[in-house]
């Protein structure tokens, strides 16, 4: 645990007076914690390495991210959202904004995603809170997992089981069979071309 000062004491720490530290306070430019039973100005040691530049502020915003396969899962983007927010409050996290889309998670060019990661490339995001690691992507995780990295973005991840539907599982791994059956088809037919062009060529 990280020590803490009263005002008095953080005052004699970075030579300023408690006046100082009040005014500062009240302008937001360096806001005091408040004791929950008395209410009394109180600083962190975190707030001492910043003051002194030896700590770099948290930057950038937290983002909560949800997503369903289709219209009828709506009520699970509900208790998605419910348990991001009995999370993000258990651990004292503030949003500043609520992101979600209704598409498969083998779909990239859902609108909510492909903002989320540009403002990941662009450094505007510090962390993502998500209620299960398929509702970002159903496959290739650790790709998006390393770009995010990258740009210093924070994938928290609650892996609620309940909050990942299984039929969305289902449902994605038929699409994926489909189109494989489908290509498939396509590569017999494409070879069976090849190979009538071929005996064509050698009856000319």
């Amino acid at each position: 645990m990280q020590n803490i000062y009263d005002i008095q004491a953080f005052g004699k720490l970075i030579g300023k007076s408690t006046k100082t530290l009040q005014k500062w306070d009240r302008e937001g430019k360096l806001v005091a914690h408040r004791s929950p039973q008395s209410n009394r100005r109180y600083y962190t040691h975190d707030q001492y390495l910043e003051y002194r530049g030896l700590k770099a502020p948290e930057q950038g915003l937290t983002i909560a991210y949800s997503r369903v396969s289709g219209i009828v899962q709506k009520p699970d983007l509900v208790n998605q959202t419910k348990a991001l927010e009995a999370y993000c409050h258990q651990y004292s996290l503030e949003v500043d904004e609520w992101m979600s889309d209704i598409g498969s998670g083998l779909n990239y060019k859902r609108k909510q995603f492909n903002r989320l990661m540009e403002m990941v490339e662009l450094g505007q995001v510090r962390r993502i809170i998500l209620a299960h690691r398929d509702r970002l992507v159903r496959f290739g995780y650790e790709y998006f997992e390393a770009f995010c990295q990258r740009h210093h973005t924070e994938l928290i991840v609650i892996n609620g089981e309940n909050l990942s539907p299984e039929q969305e599982l289902v449902r994605d791994l038929i699409a994926i069979v489909t189109v494989f059956s489908a290509r498939l088809h396509g590569l017999r037919s494409y070879k069976k071309a090849i190979k009538d062009a071929a005996l064509q060529k050698d009856q000319d």
